[in-house]
């Protein structure tokens, strides 16, 4: 009797686990119908007053997880989305990031925007809290100097063989001006021309303890106009930033003494970065040289 009473248990418990197993599809079911109840129209619209009221509450944890969600919609977003995203950016100091989206934003939404005004005061504000920070930042002989790990050392000697250069510095400048040949940025992105120059484009030299980079702007109207910028490598982070923003189809690679930007790049976030990585090992290499000199 023991027996059979124990096995006359186990329909049972089968069918409560069915019950449950039913109750949690229909829950999810539930869930997923109310996620996708929206066309993604009116889920852009509804995710946009939400963000809005967040960044008026000024509610930054909640108002970026809506810009994550509006993200991933499909379609173009509204102009405004630049701004709060460029708002939410600049609570978290990412100046970069910030500037890139409040810069969308006024592009976008021209003099006619709602926060045209303020978005060019919150950029200009950006760019005074660079130039603190910057200024803030420790200058000494510990912060001169940075160690080039060996991963670094490897990758440097593989560019001496590729290059045939004769040292490392001269093999980084090769490189560089390798990169930047071919990541010039273009007003013209849907066709690209390899026998037509880009209409911004850059090269690096080195002397006298600096990095020196050469703007090259071409123009239909001016022709062609040259600028030239010295970048001093005593007491700057050779760890240099660099950002791209589909918005504005550009990357830009940031100057390593206040975060501003210095190269405007083609939209390739790999070219991109492997500049940044490249010119922040020749900024350590003249570091390291001129404190062994």
């Amino acid at each position: 009797m023991a027996v059979g009473f124990g096995n006359s248990r186990l329909p049972v418990r089968k069918s409560k686990g069915r019950q449950l197993a039913k109750a949690a599809i229909v829950v999810s079911a539930l869930i997923a119908g109310q996620a996708a109840a929206l066309a993604p129209e009116h889920e852009t619209r509804r995710l946009m007053l939400a963000t809005e009221e967040a960044v008026t509450a000024e509610n930054w944890g909640e108002a970026s997880e809506y810009l994550n969600r509006l993200r991933q919609l499909e379609g173009e977003k509204p102009a405004a989305y630049h701004y709060y995203r460029g708002r939410v950016m600049l609570q978290s100091s990412h100046f970069n990031e910030a500037q890139a989206a409040l810069e969308a934003y006024v592009t976008k939404a021209g003099t006619e925007g709602s926060h045209y005004q303020k978005s060019l005061k919150l950029i200009t504000g950006i760019e005074r809290a660079r130039k603190e920070k910057a200024q803030a930042a420790p200058v000494g002989e510990e912060s001169r100097v940075a160690v080039i790990e060996p991963a670094g050392d490897q990758r440097t000697a593989s560019l001496r063989k590729l290059y045939l250069a004769d040292s490392d510095r001269e093999a980084l400048v090769l490189h560089l001006n390798s990169l930047l040949g071919v990541a010039g940025w273009r007003q013209d992105k849907a066709v690209v021309r390899l026998d037509r120059p880009a209409d911004i484009e850059y090269r690096l030299s080195t002397g006298d303890n600096a990095v020196s980079v050469q703007e090259i702007q071409r123009d239909s109207s001016t022709g062609i106009i040259r600028k030239t910028t010295q970048i001093p490598v005593f007491g700057i982070n050779p760890q240099v930033e660099w950002g791209c923003e589909q918005a504005v189809a550009t990357c830009w690679i940031y100057d390593p003494r206040d975060g501003s930007r210095l190269l405007k790049l083609s939209p390739n976030r790999s070219q991109a970065e492997e500049i940044a990585q490249t010119l922040g090992k020749l900024i350590r290499n003249l570091q390291t040289s001129s404190a062994g000199s």
